[in-house]
Protein backbone atom coordinates (compact mmCIF):
# COMPACT_ATOMS: atom_id res chain seq x y z
CA UNK A 1 0.00 0.00 0.00
CA UNK A 2 1.21 3.49 -0.86
CA UNK A 3 1.77 6.05 1.88
CA UNK A 4 0.78 9.36 0.36
CA UNK A 5 1.79 11.99 2.92
CA UNK A 6 4.71 14.02 1.64
CA UNK A 7 4.90 12.10 -1.64
CA UNK A 8 5.19 13.84 -5.00
CA UNK A 9 2.42 12.50 -7.26
CA UNK A 10 1.66 13.11 -10.93
CA UNK A 11 -2.04 12.91 -11.78
CA UNK A 12 -2.74 12.27 -15.48
CA UNK A 13 -6.19 13.16 -16.81
CA UNK A 14 -8.39 15.82 -15.23
CA UNK A 15 -11.85 14.51 -15.99
CA UNK A 16 -14.30 13.98 -13.12
CA UNK A 17 -12.44 10.92 -11.81
CA UNK A 18 -9.08 12.69 -12.10
CA UNK A 19 -10.29 15.75 -10.20
CA UNK A 20 -11.70 13.46 -7.51
CA UNK A 21 -8.33 11.71 -7.22
CA UNK A 22 -6.63 15.11 -6.90
CA UNK A 23 -8.84 16.01 -3.97
CA UNK A 24 -8.12 12.73 -2.19
CA UNK A 25 -4.38 13.14 -2.74
CA UNK A 26 -4.49 16.65 -1.31
CA UNK A 27 -6.49 15.46 1.70
CA UNK A 28 -3.79 12.79 2.19
CA UNK A 29 -1.15 15.57 2.19
CA UNK A 30 0.53 14.54 -1.03
CA UNK A 31 2.20 17.09 -3.31
CA UNK A 32 0.22 16.90 -6.55
CA UNK A 33 1.09 17.86 -10.11
CA UNK A 34 -1.85 17.37 -12.49
CA UNK A 35 -1.77 17.42 -16.28
CA UNK A 36 -4.28 17.09 -19.13
CA UNK A 37 -3.95 17.52 -22.89
CA UNK A 38 -7.21 19.50 -22.92
CA UNK A 39 -7.05 23.25 -22.40
CA UNK A 40 -10.68 24.26 -22.82
CA UNK A 41 -12.30 27.09 -20.88
CA UNK A 42 -14.62 24.56 -19.24
CA UNK A 43 -11.73 22.47 -17.89
CA UNK A 44 -9.96 25.62 -16.72
CA UNK A 45 -13.02 26.52 -14.65
CA UNK A 46 -13.42 22.95 -13.35
CA UNK A 47 -9.82 22.87 -12.11
CA UNK A 48 -9.79 26.28 -10.41
CA UNK A 49 -10.61 24.73 -7.05
CA UNK A 50 -7.69 22.31 -7.40
CA UNK A 51 -5.29 25.22 -7.87
CA UNK A 52 -6.66 26.78 -4.68
CA UNK A 53 -5.98 23.47 -2.89
CA UNK A 54 -2.33 23.66 -3.90
CA UNK A 55 -2.34 21.40 -6.96
CA UNK A 56 0.03 22.38 -9.76
CA UNK A 57 -2.32 22.19 -12.74
CA UNK A 58 -0.89 22.11 -16.28
CA UNK A 59 -3.41 22.04 -19.12
CA UNK A 60 -2.69 21.53 -22.81
CA UNK A 61 0.22 19.24 -21.94
CA UNK A 62 0.54 16.74 -24.80
CA UNK A 63 4.22 15.82 -24.56
CA UNK A 64 6.02 14.83 -21.33
CA UNK A 65 7.96 17.54 -19.54
CA UNK A 66 11.16 16.35 -17.87
CA UNK A 67 10.81 18.94 -15.09
CA UNK A 68 7.32 17.77 -14.18
CA UNK A 69 8.22 14.09 -14.00
CA UNK A 70 11.44 14.53 -12.04
CA UNK A 71 11.57 13.33 -8.42
CA UNK A 72 8.16 11.63 -8.63
CA UNK A 73 7.09 8.96 -6.16
CA UNK A 74 3.87 7.88 -7.89
CA UNK A 75 1.76 8.33 -11.00
CA UNK A 76 -2.04 8.16 -10.86
CA UNK A 77 -4.05 7.84 -14.06
CA UNK A 78 -7.74 8.59 -14.51
CA UNK A 79 -9.78 6.99 -17.28
CA UNK A 80 -9.33 9.97 -19.56
CA UNK A 81 -5.62 9.98 -18.83
CA UNK A 82 -5.21 6.54 -20.39
CA UNK A 83 -5.06 8.36 -23.72
CA UNK A 84 -1.94 10.24 -22.62
CA UNK A 85 0.27 7.25 -23.50
CA UNK A 86 3.39 9.37 -23.98
CA UNK A 87 3.31 10.33 -20.32
CA UNK A 88 2.84 6.72 -19.23
CA UNK A 89 5.80 5.68 -21.36
CA UNK A 90 7.93 8.42 -19.86
CA UNK A 91 7.05 7.33 -16.30
CA UNK A 92 7.88 3.74 -17.19
CA UNK A 93 11.35 4.71 -18.37
CA UNK A 94 12.19 6.25 -15.00
CA UNK A 95 10.55 3.39 -13.05
CA UNK A 96 7.83 5.45 -11.38
CA UNK A 97 5.00 3.19 -10.18
CA UNK A 98 1.68 3.97 -11.89
CA UNK A 99 -1.80 3.11 -10.61
CA UNK A 100 -5.36 4.00 -11.62
CA UNK A 101 -7.64 6.25 -9.60
CA UNK A 102 -9.61 3.06 -8.84
CA UNK A 103 -6.57 1.59 -7.12
CA UNK A 104 -5.89 4.86 -5.32
CA UNK A 105 -9.42 4.99 -3.94
CA UNK A 106 -9.48 1.28 -3.09
CA UNK A 107 -6.33 1.53 -0.98
CA UNK A 108 -7.97 4.19 1.19
CA UNK A 109 -11.35 2.44 1.62
CA UNK A 110 -12.54 1.31 5.03
CA UNK A 111 -15.21 -1.16 3.89
CA UNK A 112 -15.63 -4.22 1.67
CA UNK A 113 -16.52 -3.75 -1.98
CA UNK A 114 -18.60 -5.44 -4.67
CA UNK A 115 -17.22 -4.65 -8.13
CA UNK A 116 -18.99 -5.09 -11.46
CA UNK A 117 -17.36 -4.92 -14.88
CA UNK A 118 -18.13 -6.00 -18.43
CA UNK A 119 -18.27 -4.55 -21.91
CA UNK A 120 -21.96 -3.82 -21.37
CA UNK A 121 -24.38 -3.79 -18.47
CA UNK A 122 -22.03 -2.97 -15.59
CA UNK A 123 -23.83 0.17 -14.40
CA UNK A 124 -27.41 -1.22 -14.36
CA UNK A 125 -26.11 -4.41 -12.71
CA UNK A 126 -24.29 -2.43 -10.02
CA UNK A 127 -27.40 -0.29 -9.53
CA UNK A 128 -29.60 -3.36 -9.10
CA UNK A 129 -27.15 -4.89 -6.61
CA UNK A 130 -27.17 -1.61 -4.69
CA UNK A 131 -30.98 -1.76 -4.50
CA UNK A 132 -30.89 -5.36 -3.22
CA UNK A 133 -28.44 -4.40 -0.48
CA UNK A 134 -30.47 -1.35 0.54
CA UNK A 135 -33.62 -3.50 0.63
CA UNK A 136 -31.79 -5.90 2.96
CA UNK A 137 -30.81 -2.97 5.19
CA UNK A 138 -27.13 -3.07 4.30
CA UNK A 139 -25.35 0.27 4.12
CA UNK A 140 -24.01 0.78 0.61
CA UNK A 141 -23.43 3.44 -2.02
CA UNK A 142 -22.85 3.13 -5.77
CA UNK A 143 -19.52 4.47 -7.01
CA UNK A 144 -17.06 4.15 -9.86
CA UNK A 145 -19.07 6.01 -12.49
CA UNK A 146 -18.09 9.41 -13.89
CA UNK A 147 -20.64 11.21 -11.68
CA UNK A 148 -19.59 9.32 -8.52
CA UNK A 149 -15.85 8.49 -8.56
CA UNK A 150 -14.55 6.07 -5.95
CA UNK A 151 -12.17 8.67 -4.47
CA UNK A 152 -15.16 10.80 -3.43
CA UNK A 153 -16.45 7.96 -1.23
CA UNK A 154 -13.36 7.23 0.85
CA UNK A 155 -14.42 9.45 3.76
CA UNK A 156 -17.88 7.84 3.84
CA UNK A 157 -16.64 4.26 3.50
CA UNK A 158 -16.13 3.63 7.22
CA UNK A 159 -19.91 3.94 7.63
CA UNK A 160 -20.70 1.38 4.90
CA UNK A 161 -21.03 -2.38 4.82
CA UNK A 162 -20.12 -2.47 1.13
CA UNK A 163 -19.21 -0.01 -1.57
CA UNK A 164 -20.82 -1.13 -4.83
CA UNK A 165 -18.59 -0.31 -7.81
CA UNK A 166 -19.08 -0.17 -11.57
CA UNK A 167 -15.56 -0.36 -13.05
CA UNK A 168 -14.14 -0.51 -16.57
CA UNK A 169 -11.10 -2.09 -18.18
CA UNK A 170 -9.07 1.15 -18.18
CA UNK A 171 -9.38 1.34 -14.40
CA UNK A 172 -8.63 -2.34 -13.92
CA UNK A 173 -5.52 -2.52 -16.08
CA UNK A 174 -3.63 -0.25 -13.67
CA UNK A 175 -4.67 -1.93 -10.42
CA UNK A 176 -2.20 -3.56 -8.06
CA UNK A 177 -3.90 -4.71 -4.85
CA UNK A 178 -7.57 -4.19 -5.80
CA UNK A 179 -9.61 -7.06 -4.34
CA UNK A 180 -13.42 -7.17 -4.50
CA UNK A 181 -15.20 -9.40 -2.01
CA UNK A 182 -17.60 -10.18 -4.85
CA UNK A 183 -16.46 -9.59 -8.43
CA UNK A 184 -19.06 -9.64 -11.21
CA UNK A 185 -18.12 -9.96 -14.89
CA UNK A 186 -21.11 -9.40 -17.17
CA UNK A 187 -19.62 -10.11 -20.62
CA UNK A 188 -16.60 -9.49 -22.85
CA UNK A 189 -17.28 -8.25 -26.38
CA UNK A 190 -15.04 -6.32 -28.80
CA UNK A 191 -14.61 -2.72 -27.64
CA UNK A 192 -11.89 -0.10 -27.22
CA UNK A 193 -9.76 -1.81 -29.85
CA UNK A 194 -8.22 1.57 -30.66
CA UNK A 195 -6.58 1.35 -27.22
CA UNK A 196 -5.93 -2.37 -26.80
CA UNK A 197 -5.18 -3.35 -30.38
CA UNK A 198 -6.56 -6.86 -29.85
CA UNK A 199 -8.92 -8.96 -27.76
CA UNK A 200 -6.16 -10.70 -25.77
CA UNK A 201 -5.16 -7.46 -24.05
CA UNK A 202 -8.79 -6.49 -23.51
CA UNK A 203 -9.77 -9.85 -21.98
CA UNK A 204 -6.67 -9.76 -19.78
CA UNK A 205 -7.62 -6.29 -18.50
CA UNK A 206 -11.14 -7.45 -17.61
CA UNK A 207 -9.77 -10.57 -15.87
CA UNK A 208 -7.74 -8.37 -13.51
CA UNK A 209 -10.98 -7.97 -11.56
CA UNK A 210 -10.23 -11.36 -10.01
CA UNK A 211 -6.41 -11.26 -9.77
CA UNK A 212 -6.17 -10.65 -6.03
CA UNK A 213 -9.22 -12.54 -4.88
CA UNK A 214 -8.81 -15.34 -2.35
CA UNK A 215 -10.58 -18.70 -2.03
CA UNK A 216 -13.16 -17.16 0.32
CA UNK A 217 -14.15 -14.44 -2.21
CA UNK A 218 -16.75 -14.85 -4.96
CA UNK A 219 -16.67 -14.46 -8.75
CA UNK A 220 -20.02 -14.12 -10.54
CA UNK A 221 -19.16 -14.60 -14.22
CA UNK A 222 -21.04 -14.93 -17.49
CA UNK A 223 -20.15 -18.43 -18.73
CA UNK A 224 -19.06 -17.17 -22.17
CA UNK A 225 -16.74 -14.60 -20.57
CA UNK A 226 -15.30 -17.27 -18.28
CA UNK A 227 -14.47 -19.39 -21.33
CA UNK A 228 -12.65 -16.43 -22.90
CA UNK A 229 -10.59 -15.92 -19.75
CA UNK A 230 -9.68 -19.58 -19.42
CA UNK A 231 -8.70 -19.77 -23.09
CA UNK A 232 -5.80 -17.45 -22.19
CA UNK A 233 -4.72 -19.75 -19.37
CA UNK A 234 -6.01 -17.39 -16.69
CA UNK A 235 -7.59 -19.07 -13.68
CA UNK A 236 -9.88 -17.39 -11.15
CA UNK A 237 -8.83 -18.20 -7.55
CA UNK A 238 -12.19 -17.53 -5.87
CA UNK A 239 -15.47 -19.43 -5.72
CA UNK A 240 -17.35 -19.16 -9.02
CA UNK A 241 -21.02 -18.95 -10.04
CA UNK A 242 -21.71 -18.75 -13.77
CA UNK A 243 -24.76 -17.33 -15.53
CA UNK A 244 -25.96 -17.06 -19.12
CA UNK A 245 -29.10 -16.31 -21.09
CA UNK A 246 -28.02 -18.66 -23.88
CA UNK A 247 -25.96 -21.41 -22.21
CA UNK A 248 -28.18 -23.85 -20.35
CA UNK A 249 -25.12 -25.45 -18.76
CA UNK A 250 -24.43 -22.32 -16.71
CA UNK A 251 -25.17 -22.36 -12.98
CA UNK A 252 -27.97 -19.83 -13.59
CA UNK A 253 -29.68 -19.83 -16.99
CA UNK A 254 -32.78 -18.78 -18.91
CA UNK A 255 -35.34 -21.43 -19.84
CA UNK A 256 -38.70 -20.56 -21.48
CA UNK A 257 -38.84 -17.21 -19.74
CA UNK A 258 -37.81 -18.58 -16.35
CA UNK A 259 -34.52 -17.82 -14.64
CA UNK A 260 -33.41 -21.18 -13.28
CA UNK A 261 -30.62 -22.15 -10.88
CA UNK A 262 -28.63 -25.35 -10.54
CA UNK A 263 -26.45 -23.92 -7.76
CA UNK A 264 -26.15 -26.50 -4.98
CA UNK A 265 -28.75 -25.89 -2.30
CA UNK A 266 -30.49 -23.32 -4.49
CA UNK A 267 -31.87 -25.44 -7.32
CA UNK A 268 -34.99 -24.63 -9.30
CA UNK A 269 -36.81 -21.61 -10.81
CA UNK A 270 -35.83 -18.30 -9.25
CA UNK A 271 -37.90 -15.77 -11.18
CA UNK A 272 -40.33 -15.45 -14.09
CA UNK A 273 -38.52 -12.97 -16.33
CA UNK A 274 -41.75 -12.15 -18.16
CA UNK A 275 -43.03 -10.49 -14.99
CA UNK A 276 -40.15 -7.97 -14.96
CA UNK A 277 -40.25 -4.50 -16.56
CA UNK A 278 -36.77 -5.08 -18.00
CA UNK A 279 -36.77 -6.55 -21.52
CA UNK A 280 -34.27 -8.55 -23.58
CA UNK A 281 -31.79 -11.34 -22.91
CA UNK A 282 -29.12 -8.85 -21.81
CA UNK A 283 -31.41 -7.63 -19.03
CA UNK A 284 -32.11 -11.23 -18.03
CA UNK A 285 -28.36 -11.60 -17.44
CA UNK A 286 -28.32 -8.44 -15.34
CA UNK A 287 -30.99 -10.00 -13.13
CA UNK A 288 -29.13 -13.33 -12.99
CA UNK A 289 -25.95 -11.63 -11.82
CA UNK A 290 -27.80 -9.61 -9.16
CA UNK A 291 -29.61 -12.71 -7.90
CA UNK A 292 -26.29 -14.54 -7.62
CA UNK A 293 -24.79 -11.70 -5.61
CA UNK A 294 -27.85 -11.75 -3.37
CA UNK A 295 -27.36 -15.49 -2.87
CA UNK A 296 -23.72 -15.22 -1.73
CA UNK A 297 -24.58 -12.29 0.56
CA UNK A 298 -27.48 -14.31 2.04
CA UNK A 299 -30.26 -11.98 0.89
CA UNK A 300 -33.58 -13.93 0.91
CA UNK A 301 -34.70 -14.80 -2.63
CA UNK A 302 -38.26 -13.59 -2.05
CA UNK A 303 -36.98 -10.17 -1.06
CA UNK A 304 -34.66 -9.97 -4.07
CA UNK A 305 -37.44 -10.96 -6.47
CA UNK A 306 -39.81 -8.32 -5.11
CA UNK A 307 -37.20 -5.58 -5.65
CA UNK A 308 -36.28 -6.81 -9.13
CA UNK A 309 -39.89 -6.87 -10.30
CA UNK A 310 -40.18 -3.18 -9.44
CA UNK A 311 -36.92 -2.11 -11.06
CA UNK A 312 -37.35 0.28 -13.99
CA UNK A 313 -34.73 0.58 -16.77
CA UNK A 314 -32.08 3.25 -16.30
CA UNK A 315 -32.17 6.30 -18.60
CA UNK A 316 -30.65 6.03 -22.09
CA UNK A 317 -30.88 2.23 -22.08
CA UNK A 318 -33.62 0.99 -24.41
CA UNK A 319 -35.83 3.80 -23.12
CA UNK A 320 -39.06 4.62 -24.94
CA UNK A 321 -39.20 8.41 -25.25
CA UNK A 322 -42.51 8.78 -27.11
CA UNK A 323 -44.91 7.24 -29.59
CA UNK A 324 -46.02 9.59 -32.37
CA UNK A 325 -48.62 8.52 -34.93
CA UNK A 326 -47.90 4.88 -34.13
CA UNK A 327 -44.11 5.30 -34.45
CA UNK A 328 -42.12 4.45 -31.33
CA UNK A 329 -38.95 6.47 -30.53
CA UNK A 330 -36.36 4.57 -28.45
CA UNK A 331 -33.34 6.15 -26.76
CA UNK A 332 -30.48 3.66 -26.47
CA UNK A 333 -27.71 6.25 -26.33
CA UNK A 334 -25.78 4.14 -23.79
CA UNK A 335 -25.05 1.75 -26.66
CA UNK A 336 -21.37 2.65 -27.14
CA UNK A 337 -20.20 -0.52 -28.91
CA UNK A 338 -21.52 -2.95 -31.48
CA UNK A 339 -22.28 -5.73 -29.00
CA UNK A 340 -24.66 -3.37 -27.17
CA UNK A 341 -26.34 -2.36 -30.41
CA UNK A 342 -26.76 -6.00 -31.47
CA UNK A 343 -28.44 -6.86 -28.18
CA UNK A 344 -30.78 -3.92 -28.55
CA UNK A 345 -31.71 -4.78 -32.14
CA UNK A 346 -32.44 -8.34 -31.05
CA UNK A 347 -34.66 -7.09 -28.23
CA UNK A 348 -36.88 -4.86 -30.38
CA UNK A 349 -40.24 -6.57 -31.06
CA UNK A 350 -40.34 -7.89 -34.62
CA UNK A 351 -43.33 -7.94 -36.95
CA UNK A 352 -41.75 -10.41 -39.35
CA UNK A 353 -40.39 -7.63 -41.57
CA UNK A 354 -37.75 -4.98 -40.77
CA UNK A 355 -39.34 -2.18 -38.76
CA UNK A 356 -36.37 -0.25 -37.31
CA UNK A 357 -34.96 3.05 -38.51
CA UNK A 358 -31.51 2.98 -36.94
CA UNK A 359 -29.47 6.06 -35.99
CA UNK A 360 -25.83 5.14 -35.39
CA UNK A 361 -22.25 6.40 -35.54
CA UNK A 362 -19.75 8.39 -33.52
CA UNK A 363 -16.08 8.07 -32.59
CA UNK A 364 -14.01 5.37 -34.26
CA UNK A 365 -12.82 2.78 -31.71
CA UNK A 366 -11.53 0.34 -34.37
CA UNK A 367 -14.45 -1.98 -33.74
CA UNK A 368 -15.52 -4.69 -36.21
CA UNK A 369 -18.25 -3.09 -38.35
CA UNK A 370 -19.26 -6.05 -40.54
CA UNK A 371 -20.35 -8.60 -37.92
CA UNK A 372 -23.73 -6.97 -37.37
CA UNK A 373 -24.61 -7.05 -41.09
CA UNK A 374 -26.93 -10.10 -41.13
CA UNK A 375 -28.90 -8.74 -38.16
CA UNK A 376 -29.30 -5.39 -39.91
CA UNK A 377 -30.80 -7.08 -42.96
CA UNK A 378 -33.35 -8.85 -40.74
CA UNK A 379 -34.38 -5.96 -38.47
CA UNK A 380 -33.41 -2.57 -39.96
CA UNK A 381 -35.33 -0.75 -42.70
CA UNK A 382 -32.55 1.81 -43.10
CA UNK A 383 -29.68 3.40 -41.18
CA UNK A 384 -28.89 7.07 -40.68
CA UNK A 385 -25.16 7.43 -40.00
CA UNK A 386 -23.39 10.30 -38.22
CA UNK A 387 -20.02 11.10 -36.67
CA UNK A 388 -16.52 10.18 -37.75
CA UNK A 389 -17.43 6.52 -38.37
CA UNK A 390 -20.26 7.25 -40.81
CA UNK A 391 -18.28 6.57 -44.02
CA UNK A 392 -16.89 3.31 -42.65
CA UNK A 393 -20.33 2.22 -41.49
CA UNK A 394 -21.85 2.94 -44.88
CA UNK A 395 -19.14 0.89 -46.60
CA UNK A 396 -19.71 -2.01 -44.20
CA UNK A 397 -23.52 -1.89 -44.00
CA UNK A 398 -24.81 -0.75 -47.40
CA UNK A 399 -25.01 -4.35 -48.64
CA UNK A 400 -27.36 -5.19 -45.78
CA UNK A 401 -29.59 -2.11 -45.44
CA UNK A 402 -30.04 1.28 -47.14
CA UNK A 403 -27.73 3.87 -45.56
CA UNK A 404 -27.74 7.65 -45.55
CA UNK A 405 -25.15 10.04 -44.14
CA UNK A 406 -26.46 12.86 -41.95
CA UNK A 407 -24.81 15.91 -40.47
CA UNK A 408 -26.47 15.76 -37.07
CA UNK A 409 -28.70 13.75 -34.75
CA UNK A 410 -31.55 16.17 -35.43
CA UNK A 411 -31.23 15.60 -39.18
CA UNK A 412 -31.42 11.86 -38.61
CA UNK A 413 -34.50 12.01 -36.40
CA UNK A 414 -36.34 14.43 -38.67
CA UNK A 415 -35.61 12.45 -41.84
CA UNK A 416 -36.53 9.12 -40.27
CA UNK A 417 -39.78 10.50 -38.88
CA UNK A 418 -40.82 11.68 -42.36
CA UNK A 419 -40.54 8.14 -43.72
CA UNK A 420 -41.57 5.97 -40.76
CA UNK A 421 -44.94 4.22 -40.82
CA UNK A 422 -47.24 3.08 -38.05
CA UNK A 423 -45.63 0.15 -36.22
CA UNK A 424 -42.09 1.32 -37.01
CA UNK A 425 -39.40 2.16 -34.46
CA UNK A 426 -36.89 4.99 -34.69
CA UNK A 427 -33.95 3.77 -32.62
CA UNK A 428 -30.95 5.77 -31.43
CA UNK A 429 -28.35 3.06 -30.80
CA UNK A 430 -25.03 4.62 -31.85
CA UNK A 431 -22.70 1.64 -31.19
CA UNK A 432 -20.07 4.26 -30.41
CA UNK A 433 -19.03 6.99 -28.05
CA UNK A 434 -19.73 10.51 -29.26
CA UNK A 435 -17.22 12.12 -31.59
CA UNK A 436 -17.34 15.67 -30.24
CA UNK A 437 -20.91 16.75 -30.99
CA UNK A 438 -22.09 15.74 -27.50
CA UNK A 439 -20.73 15.76 -23.97
CA UNK A 440 -21.10 12.02 -23.34
CA UNK A 441 -23.89 9.53 -23.96
CA UNK A 442 -26.17 11.22 -21.41
CA UNK A 443 -26.07 14.50 -23.34
CA UNK A 444 -26.63 12.64 -26.61
CA UNK A 445 -29.65 10.86 -25.14
CA UNK A 446 -31.11 14.06 -23.75
CA UNK A 447 -30.69 15.77 -27.11
CA UNK A 448 -32.58 12.87 -28.72
CA UNK A 449 -35.35 13.27 -26.15
CA UNK A 450 -35.66 17.01 -26.80
CA UNK A 451 -35.77 16.51 -30.58
CA UNK A 452 -38.50 13.90 -30.23
CA UNK A 453 -40.48 16.08 -27.84
CA UNK A 454 -40.40 18.89 -30.39
CA UNK A 455 -41.66 16.46 -33.02
CA UNK A 456 -44.44 15.37 -30.68
CA UNK A 457 -45.48 18.98 -30.27
CA UNK A 458 -45.53 19.53 -34.03
CA UNK A 459 -47.33 16.28 -34.78
CA UNK A 460 -50.65 17.74 -33.61
CA UNK A 461 -50.47 20.21 -36.48
CA UNK A 462 -49.45 17.67 -39.11
CA UNK A 463 -51.62 15.43 -41.17
CA UNK A 464 -51.04 11.73 -40.63
CA UNK A 465 -50.68 8.79 -42.98
CA UNK A 466 -47.84 10.14 -45.10
CA UNK A 467 -45.40 7.31 -44.36
CA UNK A 468 -43.68 5.77 -47.35
CA UNK A 469 -44.06 2.17 -48.40
CA UNK A 470 -41.05 -0.17 -48.43
CA UNK A 471 -40.36 -0.01 -52.21
CA UNK A 472 -39.91 3.77 -51.94
CA UNK A 473 -37.29 3.61 -49.17
CA UNK A 474 -34.22 3.04 -51.33
CA UNK A 475 -35.12 6.02 -53.54
CA UNK A 476 -35.52 8.30 -50.53
CA UNK A 477 -32.31 7.08 -48.91
CA UNK A 478 -30.29 7.72 -52.04
CA UNK A 479 -31.20 11.40 -52.25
Amino acid sequence: MFKLEGKRVLLIGLGARGRSACRLLCESRAMVVAIDSDNSELLQKETDHLVKMGVQVHLGMVNPDSKLISNLDLGVVSVGGIRESKWLTALGKINVPVISELELGYQQLRCLNIAVTGTNGKTPTAKLIEQLLIGFQRATLLAGKVDCPICDFVAKSKELDYLTLAVNSFQLELTQFFQPTVGVLMNIDPDHQDHYGGMVEYVTAKARLFNNQQTFDWAIVQSEALAQIRSLGIEIPSKIITFSSSNRRADIYLSRGLIVSRVSGWEGPLLDFNECPLEGAHNAEIIMAALAVGRVLKIPLEQSVEIIKNQAPLPHRYETVAEINGVRFINDSRSTNFAAMQKTLSSVPSQGEPNIWLIAGGRDKKSPFHDVGPLLSQRVKAAYLMGETREKLRSAWSLFTPCRLVKSLEDAVNQASEIAEEGDIILLSPASEDSGSFNGYQHRGEMFRQIVERLAGCSKERSTGNGLSAPKISKVMSR
